[in-house]
């Protein structure tokens, strides 16, 4: 199964594609980010991402989507404003996967943290370094969107495998 992990945002958006191999193995396919530049008009911004991400999933063919939810802090109104643009990039992402019948899912960053790292409140290096271990490569990836989005296709991976898990041993999940 070829998953694509997504690391929305308005500016630069991360993306990291993995294959899940018979016996668990995992491949990475490619990782990158689409980038535009910030003094474009906003709605001129989710276009141009949505066609860069449109053209890459058409040439990669990815069989299920992750997408990082943004984050919202309660005490900080500037977080909030980011929170909210982050969203539309999340959504941009949405409607790519959505526009090409690609099961999207999407995951709170503590969740990513925690199935990457096994501790929702790891630092990014942390989740950097587990991303390098897991996927064998040699360094991090670079720039630091890619790094992530590669973390939320992980997260996703995990989460696929603790389902098996679950509907093979005959478990409800409520």
């Amino acid at each position: 199964m070829r998953i694509m992990g997504i690391d929305p945002g308005t500016v630069r958006m991360g993306y990291g594609l993995v294959d899940e191999e018979a016996g668990g193995r995992l491949d990475v396919v490619s990782y990158g980010t689409l980038s535009v530049p910030s003094r474009m008009p906003p709605s001129q911004r989710l276009h141009r991402l949505y066609e860069g991400l449109l053209t890459l999933v058409d040439r990669y063919e990815p069989g299920e989507m992750a997408v990082e939810e943004p984050f919202v802090s309660q005490t900080h109104s500037r977080n909030v404003r980011s929170a909210l643009a982050i969203g539309r990039a999340e959504a941009v992402a949405m409607l790519v996967a959505a526009g090409r019948d690609i099961p999207v899912h999407t995951y709170a960053p503590a969740r990513v943290k925690q199935m990457v790292t096994d501790h929702g409140d790891s630092d990014k290096e942390q989740v950097q370094r587990m991303v390098c271990l897991q996927l064998g490569l040699p360094e991090v990836p670079e720039p630091s969107d890619a790094a992530d989005a590669l973390a939320v296709a992980l997260c996703h991976v995990q989460e696929r495998r603790l389902a098996r898990l679950v509907d093979g041993g005959g478990w409800r999940r409520g």
